[in-house]
């Protein structure tokens, strides 16, 4: 990471509709030694406004991570992730697929969308707040992000 990623905090979109799945993300993420924003909405739709500075997200900041759950309703997450690459503005924005999904056409067709990774939630708490930490850790500390 250069100086200018380590004086700034990393900006992180969390798309998830589990209020607990949310709550333990953050908790992951808040836990970790990197400075991080996490903004957190709970639907595909409402992703997307925020992803093109809509409505009431007209002065979102750009995230530098999003973390993406598949089974979202309305717009789901394969939507969001279609969405997110197919637009020459947010495509270079890495994707993780942080989902409960195991089912490998879902693992595929994530690939296939162009996520970054793809993560499975563990059931067990302790287990999810360490995937996050592993996340946060990789993504955060040993990625170079691409610039704004």
């Amino acid at each position: 990471m250069d100086d200018s990623q380590t004086l700034q905090p990393i900006e992180i979109l969390l798309v998830e509709d589990s209020y607990s799945d949310a709550h333990l993300t953050i908790k992951g993420l808040t836990q970790a030694k990197i400075t991080n924003n996490i903004n957190w909405v709970e639907d595909g739709e409402t992703a997307i406004e925020y992803l093109t500075r809509q409505g009431e997200y007209a002065t979102a900041t750009r995230p530098d991570l999003i973390l993406l759950d598949l089974n979202l309703p309305g717009m789901d997450g394969r939507e969001v992730l279609t969405e997110i690459k197919l637009d020459p503005d947010l495509r270079r924005i890495p994707v993780v697929v942080l989902t409960t999904s195991m089912d490998e056409q879902d693992i595929l067709r994530s690939y296939d969308l162009n996520a970054n990774c793809y993560v499975t939630k563990p059931i067990d708490i302790h287990q999810f707040i360490h995937i996050v930490q592993l996340i946060n850790d990789f993504w955060l500390a040993a990625v170079k992000l691409p610039p704004k």
